[in-house]
């Protein structure tokens, strides 16, 4: 039976036109939660949104790109304006660029980083106001298994989610005041498009699994259920902290 821990509450997520954003959307709709969903993809998007309808809740769109101040202003007033609070943000969005250090431009490297962190800085800025005042809010930044070890050619992917987590630990002291917990998400190896790179090659997907002590990749629809938990009344003593699903990888 569903138990719709999160009705009644308004809940943001950028990225949600595809991979664990719109896993993320699905399994908080279908918890109870009314969706705003944020990408650049308005076609994807409102894919996600049709399929978040299916659930009874609402579902509103914005096209978006998260590294512009200037659009998320722009969203960030007509979320206002339409409801006026919000309970969960999820930062979500995310590239991944895989390179030698040598070999990025400067613009490459920047992509990276304003894409996975300062999106996050940006969106909480401007919308942890609408948070605050009701001893309730829950704030997950989507950080990775490469914050805590790394691999070649993630000199980029690395740097932005060990930074992204130095972030979610201090917002979470800043916040702890208003009753807003915020946490991270560290997904290992998830069959996502963002590795698409290595899911279609069967060599480095073998490589990849056989370093899993589980011996699977991860699935879209278990981050959904972790973040309906930290989402939900009964995460509400957990913040400042950052929960690895890597099947045992990081482990070792």
């Amino acid at each position: 039976m569903n138990i719709r821990k999160l009705q009644g509450k308004n809940a943001l997520i950028t990225g949600a036109s595809r991979g664990l954003g719109k896993a993320m959307a699905l399994a908080l709709a279908d918890a109870g939660a009314r969706l705003v969903l944020v990408s650049r993809n308005l076609e994807q998007l409102n894919e996600t949104a049709t399929a978040v309808r299916k659930f009874g809740t609402d579902a509103f769109v914005f096209q978006t790109d998260v590294t512009d101040e200037h659009q998320i202003a722009e969203l960030q007033k007509s979320v206002a304006e339409k409801f006026g609070t919000l309970q969960i943000l999820i930062n979500n969005a995310g590239i991944n660029i895989r390179k030698t250090v040598t070999e990025f431009t400067l613009d490459e490297w920047r992509q990276v980083m304003d894409t996975n962190m300062t999106s996050a800085f940006l969106m909480c800025r401007a919308f942890v106001p609408l948070m605050k005042n009701q001893s309730f809010g829950r704030i997950i930044n989507m950080t990775s298994m490469m914050s805590h070890i790394s691999l070649p050619g993630r000199t980029a992917y690395s740097a932005s989610k060990t930074a992204l987590l130095g972030f979610t630990r201090a917002l979470a002291l800043e916040l702890a005041p208003e009753k807003i917990t915020v946490n991270g998400i560290s997904p290992g190896p998830i069959a996502t498009e963002i590795n698409a790179p290595l899911l279609n090659d069967p060599e480095l997907r073998r490589q990849f699994t056989s370093k899993i002590p589980l011996g699977r990749w991860g699935k879209v629809e278990e981050v959904g259920a972790l973040a309906v938990y930290l989402c939900s009344e009964d995460a509400g003593f957990i913040t400042g902290t950052d929960i690895v699903m890597d099947g045992g990888w990081t482990a070792q």
